[in-house]
């Protein structure tokens, strides 16, 4: 260890790579309930490939685990601390390289925080749509390696949907380009698809290349309460088969609901409600003054008990910043929590919420659950108190059979936070023996002496 930290010092900068213990411990655990499962032996803070690459060659020759890290938002472990590790930081590769109005891409490292590059690209006219709950935290890197989705999904798809191509560098310390940058590309196996959402057990992404759209309309929309979860379901279904797609279709039961009113008062939300559904439309003129009409329409024939029409940005930014708000709020009611990501088929998201009341009873802790309604990825999250051990064994029960129903709904344990850690014990449920032996192969190829990220995502 010693040796490969020599190393390390002779090959970055003197402050690129930190051992103090103080630092260690607030690097060593991401925004999971998960605490990590050793002490790490270093922090070290590439500004470029070229000290990636240097880093993995070092690990690589002394066979030390390397964790990758963007700013510890993942809610799965997957940046967790693993005994003797390098915990590879981009928190300095934030620059943004390219930003192309004909080609309609932007080039950036991996440490840029989505809403950064969101907002940069709309500066010059452009707009890069995948949206996570996050965004003022999480960083690209971060996103690409769990796929991450977010609120616009339903009208454009998760990241996944807007990489071109990667820069990686493997195991070994080798640089690697997995596709040009074009719009389409087939040549050979999609080394890009691969990486996306391997959490970082694959490689290290130090550039992408992610496609961009014209600039939308303003967003304008209604947020809709309702008595029941089961209206509120209804609505969403006919808000989603109807003509007017929206850009954005959010979910808040009414345990969030009264989680989110405390939290962020200001927001307006109301309380009382059992469920709430947030329309938004992004389509500009008199088409989306029709969307919103629409969307009013189809609330009121499902019995909404009010319907607040937002042609504001500001109160829509209001709506939206209290959704984003879903899992600190629940947090803060007894100071711990559990967040999921479950998704199944729409048409069964009714059963899914019914039985996730039922877990929250038989368990005697708060769950509430908001998310993605329009694409069935919704967020349960299990409030506890961190000092009852009786309370936190009956969290982790309760997270547990929620994912085991997630599959039994003909679903998956992750929509979008990635396994990690977290829920590495569900896997066997929803992937077969060999389909797990597939993907183990494919690792072992690319990382054979299993330095990256070890213990994670596999």
């Amino acid at each position: 260890m010693s040796t490969a930290l020599d190393d390390l010092r002779a090959a970055l900068p003197a402050d690129a790579v930190v051992t103090d213990p103080d630092r260690l411990t607030a690097r060593a655990q991401d925004g999971s309930a998960t605490p990590p499962s050793g002490d790490p032996l270093a922090l070290v803070l590439p500004a470029g490939t070229a000290e990636v690459s240097a880093v993995l060659r070092i690990a690589h020759a002394h066979r030390v685990p390397v964790v990758p890290q963007g700013l510890l938002s993942g809610l799965a472990g997957g940046a967790n601390a693993v005994p003797g590790a390098i915990l590879l930081s981009t928190e300095r590769m934030t620059a943004i390289h390219r930003i192309d109005h004909v080609d309609q891409v932007a080039v950036v490292q991996p440490g840029v925080v989505t809403k950064d590059l969101v907002d940069a690209v709309a500066a010059e006219g452009l707009f890069y749509p995948p949206d996570p709950a996050s965004y003022a935290i999480s960083t690209i890197g971060g996103n690409i390696a769990t796929n991450a989705g977010g609120m616009r999904c339903v009208k454009y798809g998760v990241t996944r949907d807007f990489v071109r191509a990667l820069e990686v560098v493997l195991a070994d310390g080798t640089v690697i380009r997995t596709a040009p940058g074009t719009v389409k590309a087939v040549a050979g196996l999609d080394l890009t698809g691969l990486m996306i959402g391997s959490e970082g057990t694959l490689g290290v992404v130090t550039e992408a290349t992610l496609g961009l759209l014209p600039a939308p309309g303003p967003d304008r929309g209604v947020a809709a309460t309702f008595d029941s979860i089961t209206a509120a379901l209804e609505a969403s279904n006919a808000l989603i088969a109807g003509a007017h797609r929206p850009s954005t279709l959010e979910f808040i039961d009414g345990v969030v609901l009264t989680a989110l009113a405390a939290h962020d008062p200001e927001a307006g939300l109301p309380v009382g409600a059992q469920a709430m559904l947030i329309a938004i439309t992004d389509v500009p003129g008199d088409a989306g003054l029709a969307d919103v009409a629409a969307y009013r329409r189809i609330a009121e024939e499902h019995g909404a008990l009010a319907v607040d029409v937002a042609h504001d940005p500001e109160r829509l930014h209001q709506l939206m910043r209290a959704r984003r708000a879903l899992n600190p709020a629940m947090r803060a009611i007894r100071g711990g929590s559990i967040n999921e990501d479950v998704a199944v088929p729409r048409t069964r998201l009714p059963e899914l919420l019914d039985r996730i009341a039922d877990i929250a009873a038989q368990s005697g802790l708060p769950i509430g659950t908001g998310g993605h309604v329009g694409d069935g990825n919704l967020h349960p999250v299990i409030a506890y108190d961190p000092a009852d051990q009786a309370q936190v064994a009956a969290a982790h029960e309760a997270h547990d059979r929620i994912l085991g129903l997630a599959v039994e709904l003909g679903g998956t344990v992750t929509g979008e936070h990635g396994i990690g850690v977290e829920k590495r014990g569900a896997l066997p449920g929803e992937l077969s023996a060999r389909v797990l032996d597939i993907q183990r192969g494919i690792k072992d190829v690319l990382d054979p002496l299993g330095i990256l990220n070890p213990g994670k995502k596999l």
